[in-house]
């Protein structure tokens, strides 16, 4: 646990983004890709932390953890290890401060190319 957010941190993942720092532009840069958005929309309908390999995503693992990084990154996802599972879980309320109504937007837009292989 931090003592700066409260929010418990997995040592193992150093690159979360503070939720100051999170920005309209690093979040549109990361939803960019359909496959992230298809991600974000399974973590927001689930409400709860998922595993990696739960999402009905058709890309290979290497391809799979690259986007798991660039949301991370950008500050939509938090991730932590509970023994060797890596657990995701969407920022919803960081998200919701700094860019508010995305979140809602993404899961009620259609799916559109979000299975396809990259």
């Amino acid at each position: 646990m931090t003592e700066q957010t409260g929010v418990d941190v997995d040592s193992r993942i150093g690159d979360h983004l503070p939720a100051s720092d999170i920005t309209l532009q690093g979040v549109l840069d990361a939803l960019a890709d359909p496959v992230r958005r298809t991600i974000v929309r399974e973590l927001a309908e689930s409400g709860q932390q998922l595993s990696c390999g739960v999402f009905d995503i058709d890309v290979s693992v290497s391809t799979r953890t690259h986007h798991f990084k660039v949301l991370r990154q950008a500050g939509i996802i938090r991730q932590r290890y509970e023994g060797t599972v890596k657990l995701n879980e969407l920022r919803r309320a960081d998200l919701d401060a700094a860019v508010p109504g995305l979140v809602e937007a993404i899961v009620g837009a259609p799916e559109s190319g979000s299975r396809g292989s990259r």
